[in-house]
């Protein structure tokens, strides 16, 4: 039976490619993105497109009225952002809070926003992309300041919502989706969007509320905290 996702950054990369093989599949498709008017890939799917800015909690707060008693079982929060920030050198207040708003901030109030559609949905799943590189246990390079820590963030985010929303039979994780080739992971990544997310919702269709908080590489396993 096919399920209604709302997927969050989907004019390109990973969340286009959600979008795509969603829409090929028949399940129903909200794609977000920035600007629906210049969305372009995307407008040639079968599929919804919402105005959705990410960096703009006003913006992320009038998805509530949008989408006004209309049932959501997925949420894919998808929208992400990379950093340049390498060394401590490079760390400015400006960057980390940039980075932490739309990485950690946006998920959880895009969640808090689609609460009210998703409590109305059948599966009331909550999708975060999160990255190998949150894993606090696995962290023995360092680097990508702003990037790790986002993301960290966002997993433990992720847990506390799950703790709060599992009662209500809800299932929050966070994913790994790999190094992908897109303008944030760079042309060296070995593995290409279509694959990426082949996995991913191979893993997001076998989920169940035993598998609510935990941290999932694209492929299943669980990553350590």
């Amino acid at each position: 039976m096919p399920s209604t996702f709302l997927v969050t950054g989907a004019t390109r990369g990973i969340g286009l490619e959600f979008a795509r093989q969603l829409s090929q599949r028949g399940d129903d498709v909200l794609a977000t993105a920035r600007d629906p008017k210049n969305a372009g890939e995307l407008t040639s799917f079968r599929l919804s497109i919402g105005g959705l800015d990410v960096s703009d909690p006003i913006s992320i707060e009038g998805l509530t009225e949008a989408l006004a008693g209309r049932p959501i079982d997925v949420l894919i929060n998808n929208a992400g952002v990379g950093s340049p920030t390498k060394s401590i050198n490079d760390c400015t207040a400006d960057e980390l809070q940039r980075v932490f708003m739309i990485n950690s901030v946006a998920p959880m109030l895009v969640a808090k926003a689609v609460l009210p559609s998703l409590r109305l949905g059948s599966r009331k799943l909550i999708v975060n992309i999160s990255s190998q590189l949150a894993s606090i246990t696995n962290n023995t390079g360092g680097s990508s300041y702003a990037y790790r820590a986002s993301k960290t963030a966002l997993n433990q985010l992720n847990k506390s919502l799950a703790n709060e929303l599992g009662p209500e039979g809800f299932t929050c994780v966070v994913v790994h989706p790999g190094w992908v080739r897109t303008d944030m992971g760079g042309a060296n990544a070995p593995i290409v969007p279509a694959d990426s997310v082949k996995l991913l919702l191979k893993l997001i269709d076998a989920l169940t509320p035993a598998d609510n908080g935990k941290f999932f590489n694209n492929d299943g396993t669980v990553l350590p905290w």
